[in-house]
């Protein structure tokens, strides 16, 4: 490989906006550049492949938290495929509940030195968050914050007086100083700040041990045959994921499934779902059900839902057995 490849950490915690403002980044590189993008999710159902892939980037996933690892071979199988790919730039987005030090600290081992030139990591918080103990009470969140280079005030157009106040100040308190910071409506990161260089040191190479059971391959989302749906379910660090992946042959009314999704209290909520009106991507977060429409045709519905607490996934699970028009659940 000629040159190393510049590449990026977007960071933040659970519905803090990573994937918007990433597809906002990918609608704006440069026509004639090649860019790749390493998605990380704590659920087991890759959600955010699909929206991105509609952007011309090759996109590779690792669900289930798994770049949190440092062993992570995932990660260094699903890296080591797009490096191959000799892109103009790498994107990484793990997940909202994952360790960014960690990812960095991988970035910079003798493995990965030679062939990317790690820029500043992006970390985004929704503003309100600061003043809710819920949040600032976890070494997570925390620690997306402290290794970032940048951080942006995602959401801003919803932060109060009160929250603009609390981010200002927090961001005065930092050390060392961040390279750059401020407000981010709808996810528009300005694409020069993607080439603002790392702080050396601003993340520590230091691993916490820590320990998960992973498969030796990257993870395969295959229906068996004669089955109409998957189910996955994950759990760390306080929060519960349940996913479905459903075969493309099923098709959801957009107002029923919708409707579900509007009354779900979960933490968070995302989905791509194959509907009566066409593909449809859904995000949920704060209580509000966002959706955008996508070119995709023949593709499986794939469902995540985040909580704090142990959901009744068997109940929703019935449900959208019902609305899939599944009558005889898998086995």
């Amino acid at each position: 490989m000629p040159n190393k490849i510049p590449t990026n950490i977007i960071t933040g915690f659970l519905g803090a906006g990573k994937t918007t403002t990433i597809l906002h980044l990918l609608e704006q590189k440069p026509v004639h550049e090649k860019w790749v993008v390493l998605v990380n999710e704590f659920g087991e159902i890759g959600i955010d492949g699909a929206m991105m892939t509609e952007q011309g980037a090759w996109i590779k996933e690792v669900p289930g938290g798994c770049l949190c690892c440092t062993a992570g071979v995932p990660m260094s199988v699903a890296l080591t495929a797009l490096l191959r790919e000799q892109p103009d730039r790498l994107l990484i987005e793990p997940t909202g509940l994952g360790h960014p030090k960690e990812v960095i600290a991988k970035l910079i081992a003798p493995q990965y030195i030679d062939y990317v030139e790690l820029k500043a990591t992006v970390a985004l918080v929704d503003a309100r968050q600061l003043s809710d103990e819920n949040y600032t009470r976890i070494a997570t969140f925390n620690d997306q914050l402290d290794c970032a280079d940048i951080v942006m005030m995602s959401k801003a157009d919803m932060a109060s007086d009160d929250d603009n106040a609390r981010f200002a100040e927090w961001i005065t308190q930092q050390t060392p100083v961040k390279l750059f910071s401020g407000p981010l409506k709808q996810g528009q990161l300005p694409l020069e700040l993607l080439d603002m260089p790392r702080i050396e040191g601003s993340a520590s190479t230091h691993i916490d041990s820590h320990h998960h059971e992973h498969a030796l391959e990257e993870p395969q989302f295959v229906i068996p045959p004669g089955e109409a749906f998957i189910r996955r379910e994950n759990q760390a660090d306080g929060f519960y994921s349940c996913g479905w992946l459903f075969g493309a042959e099923y098709e959801f009314t957009f107002d029923d499934i919708f409707s579900v999704f509007n009354d779900l209290t979960a933490e968070r909520v995302k989905a791509v779902v194959n509907t009566d009106e066409g593909c449809y991507a859904f995000n949920v977060s704060d209580g509000v059900v966002s959706v955008n429409e996508l070119s995709l045709t023949g593709f499986e519905t794939r469902i995540e839902v985040i909580d704090r607490q142990l959901m009744p996934w068997d109940d929703l699970e019935a449900l959208l057995l019902c609305l899939a028009g599944v009558t005889t659940p898998a086995s």
